[in-house]
């Protein structure tokens, strides 16, 4: 029962009690106020983001529906599966710009992406995102980091209960800064020390965040919507999430299946190597027969 529900029962009482000359009036009305403030107290945003974060870390994993407006106003998507500590996904990139979709596995720092066509019979492509030995700083877009993004976000206010998608869920907003953004989990000290230090990387440059959250009854995020602001411009973004521990962990394409980025790089300079010692060759062929060369 929510809080409007109670306090209207609690009215009805106090006026019956009245009706039949009793005292219990003012039972009635402090019971209702009790009932509101625990109601509150139950949906106070740091606490219930902080519940959140908690369970959602555990879970490790969750499938995801994301549509992106980048600050070029194109549109993009990610669908399938989201992982994080450490991040990961596996997930069909849409472009939205008629771009076939591709299918791309991290975990990690080490991206795979499906090639469209075997690349020296290899369907996968790996890539290293760690940069001089130290991890890549990038933002995964997966529940438990939207979360760590507001733990401990005095600006976070609680909306109040409403149905996203056919889920009963409690609506939370924010609009934060890139000061308190850097701060985030500073006064609730739930996250491991890393991936809090991570995170305070990662949005260093973000100037401006606003987000809402809607937190279905078994406490996990099913979507947030958020506005992020940064030197190019500003991208919203649309995360529904769901089968929060029960999607399959995130695993690596079959090992003889993978070309890395730097092998292809080194393939692709042999390649052009080779076309121009040929081409040199076919100027030297031309200029001693007395013809112009293809360098003229």
């Amino acid at each position: 029962m929510n809080s409007a529900v109670r306090i209207r029962a609690g009215v009805a009482m106090a006026g019956t009690a009245l009706l039949v000359g009793g005292l219990t009036a003012c039972g009635g009305g402090a019971e209702g106020a009790d009932a509101k403030g625990a109601d509150a107290k139950a949906h106070d945003p740091v606490e219930a983001v902080k519940a959140s974060y908690l369970k959602t870390a555990a879970a490790k994993f969750a499938k995801a529906e994301l549509s992106t407006v980048g600050t070029d106003g194109k549109t993009s998507g990610q669908s399938g599966t989201k992982g994080w500590y450490p991040s990961g996904h596996d997930v069909v990139l849409k472009d939205g710009g008629g771009k076939p979709d591709t299918r791309s596995i991290m975990t990690g720092d080490t991206v795979y992406t499906q090639l469209d066509k075997p690349l020296k019979g290899k369907t996968w492509m790996q890539m290293d995102l760690s940069k001089g030995g130290k991890p890549g700083v990038r933002l995964n877009e997966d529940p438990a980091e939207y979360l760590a993004m507001l733990l401990g976000q005095t600006k976070l206010t609680h909306v109040g209960a409403e149905t996203t998608d056919g889920i009963e869920a409690q609506h939370y907003k924010a609009r934060l800064t890139n000061a308190e953004l850097v701060t985030a989990d500073d006064s609730t000290k739930v996250m491991e020390e890393r991936n809090r230090q991570n995170l305070h990387e990662a949005v260093k440059h973000i100037t401006a965040f606003e987000v809402d959250l809607w937190i279905g009854k078994d406490g996990y995020p099913v979507r947030v919507d958020s506005s992020s602001t940064d030197g190019k411009g500003t991208s919203k973004t649309t995360a529904k999430f769901s089968d929060f521990g029960k999607a399959a962990a995130v695993q690596p394409p079959p090992a003889d299946q993978v070309v890395t980025f730097d092998a292809v790089m080194k393939g692709v300079d042999a390649d052009l190597e080779a076309a121009d010692k040929s081409l040199e060759e076919a100027d030297k062929t031309l200029r001693d027969a007395g013809l112009p060369g293809l360098r003229s």
